[in-house]
């Protein structure tokens, strides 16, 4: 049975429009509501307490919403939220994650950069993730701090500045694959690709997300069959969200004010 409830995302900022345009590339057919929650962002600064009730409250007014299935599009929120919430809600929940299993793969000489938060690059989550499938390998965790705040807001400057900073700590690596641990990053493939090389492989977890949102929507019988209006969110200012993310997605998009639900943090931890 078809079922054309809205997919629900959520990221930090307009990052994880990222992974909504790998999702729609596979299923057309698909509803969206996303929320960006830059009243709050960066998340790459936040405890793992501030993104559990963070995240709690954006899945909560994203359930007002009728979602069928939730995306965490952000690898910070991920790594510190994503067992909480499937802890609190039955909804499918499906989170983003540095792909070091295939960067494992592809790497020739076994050293490897992943590019996240800070946030992400001292998480237990991703440590985790390094020890189970890449353990003899030589990985350098780089939390590129300014980055993400930087993509955020389109400043081209502080975005090329950073990048040459971050991307001379790479070549003085030698990696030969870097990991795109932030969901903002892709946007920036091109550019990175640009000052490493082209014998360097850059890979982020776009296309395995959508894959997996469809692997499941398939299982549950759940893939729509008529699509509505894409729906668009964030806690800040609505007229800036919508003139990055239209520049970002190449499409016009009108974002809209979102009041996330209050309660007590103490109770809801």
């Amino acid at each position: 049975m078809a079922d054309n409830h809205p997919i629900g995302l959520f990221d930090s900022g307009v990052g994880g429009l990222s992974v909504l345009a790998e999702i729609k590339k596979i299923l057309p057919k698909e509803s969206f509501i996303f929320l960006a929650d830059q009243g709050h962002n960066p998340y790459g600064q936040k405890t793992k307490n501030q993104l559990r009730l963070l995240s709690l409250r954006i899945t909560k007014f994203l359930l007002q919403h009728d979602i069928k299935l939730l995306v965490i599009a952000c690898n910070t929120a991920t790594c510190y939220g994503v067992d909480f919430l499937r802890s609190k809600f039955t909804i499918p929940i499906i989170g983003v994650v540095p792909a070091i299993r295939p960067a494992n793969t592809l790497s020739s000489n076994k050293k490897i950069v992943v590019m996240s938060t800070p946030a992400t690059a001292k998480s237990a989550y991703l440590s985790s993730l390094i020890k189970n499938f890449a353990a003899k390998t030589t990985i350098l965790k780089l939390g590129c701090e300014g980055l993400e705040e930087a993509i955020e807001y389109l400043n081209k400057k502080n975005i090329a500045k950073l990048l040459d900073k971050y991307t001379n700590i790479i070549k003085k690596f030698k990696a030969d694959v870097i990991v795109l641990g932030c969901t903002h990053h892709p946007f920036l493939k091109k550019e990175i690709q640009k000052r490493v090389g082209h014998g360097v492989k850059i890979i982020d977890s776009g296309s395995a997300i959508a894959k997996r949102v469809k692997d499941i929507l398939d299982k549950k019988d759940l893939l729509a069959q008529k699509k509505s209006s894409d729906l668009f969110f964030t806690t800040g200012d609505e007229k800036i969200f919508s003139k990055v993310a239209s520049t970002l997605l190449q499409y016009k998009v009108v974002g809209q004010k979102a009041c996330l639900p209050t309660g007590r943090p103490e109770s809801e931890l």
